[in-house]
């Protein structure tokens, strides 16, 4: 008799895969090993058509969404996998599109225990929460079903445990830092490594260094424009004198508006160049400016004023 699982799992290089379990198991985890552009996820398709990936009433569209992705994709005989909560009647169009390509179509089975699916919904939002009944139906559903995959026209079913996932992933990461470091033989991010691991990669397009430019007392500068809007930053190789390295932004200068010098605050994330450009960093207590100083030199320049008042006032006394 033919065992229903197979024992020595090995995925075909192109394949309809489908990831089978109760919300909660881990499909999502297991998903991210693959390259993104061959996971498609029902929740993203929510997104996708409603701005809002746990919008169930957008559930619809994002399924007619995942038909019409799975049959072209399969079209072109390309690896695909399914990151969704599919029923045993939810997975036959997506079967259906497989054969139809002439392309394999495999099952996953990740078998995580109802107890710690129902386990995991509990930190998530409440729109993305599942109640505890439909995980412990989705959870009967899967164990159900693990006999009859290959009767509903599965080539193969595999259970998730089985699977060497973790070296080709890793695998994957590592050539991509190999090409962002010019490791595989390519120019590589070079002096963008730094400003992709503190801004994060979506901000790379807009930055252009601006060499050449004496604003930031011989650091180099850098601007982020889009439009008419920009952010002028400067890249420290020795903060604090103790040779760490970090980006400033330029503000306005808090002690006088018409002030002729330049002004930065450190910018640690993402989110401090969000409160420079709206102006919530104009007050950090960590601006220096190169005229004024920072805040705790114009609070000792104003006690030195009043000391040296106090002195006139006592000498003009006696």
């Amino acid at each position: 008799m033919t065992s229903p699982i197979s024992l020595c799992p090995q995925l075909p290089e192109n394949a309809l895969i489908v990831l089978i379990g109760a919300s909660g198991a881990g499909k999502t985890t297991l998903a991210s090993t693959w390259p993104a552009s061959q996971v498609l996820s029902l929740d993203t398709l929510r997104g996708w058509v409603s701005d809002d990936e746990g919008c169930q009433e957008a559930t619809t569209d994002a399924v007619d969404a995942l038909h019409w992705l799975v049959d072209r994709r399969m079209a072109r005989r390309l690896n695909t996998v399914i990151d969704a909560n599919v029923s045993s009647d939810a997975r036959d169009p997506l079967i259906a599109a497989a054969k139809r390509h002439g392309m394999p179509a495999i099952a996953v089975i990740v078998a995580t225990s109802e107890d710690v699916c129902l386990a995991r919904q509990i930190p998530r939002p409440d729109n993305r929460t599942v109640p505890g009944d439909t995980v412990r139906a989705q959870y009967k559903q899967m164990v159900h079903s693990i006999q009859s995959l290959r009767a509903q026209g599965f080539n193969e079913a595999f259970f998730a445990g089985g699977l060497n996932r973790l070296e080709p992933f890793l695998r994957r990461l590592s050539e991509a830092r190999e090409a962002d470091l010019g490791l595989d033989g390519g120019d590589g991010r070079g002096d963008l490594l730094l400003v992709r691991r503190v801004f994060g990669p979506e901000i790379l397009p807009m930055w252009q260094w601006k060499d050449g430019s004496d604003v930031a007392g011989g650091d180099r500068v850098a601007e982020i424009r889009l439009g008419q809007l920009y952010l002028t930053l400067a890249l420290r190789t020795n903060v604090d004198g103790e040779g760490d390295v970090g980006f400033d932004v330029m503000v306005p200068c808090p002690f006088d508006p018409e002030c002729c010098g330049y002004a930065w605050a450190p910018a640690y994330s993402i989110s401090c160049l969000h409160r420079a450009l709206t102006g919530e960093l104009n007050t950090s207590e960590d601006i220096v400016c190169t005229v004024h100083g920072g805040f705790d030199d114009v609070d000792q320049e104003a006690d030195d004023h009043a000391l040296q008042a106090l002195h006139e006032t006592v000498g003009s006394v006696r």
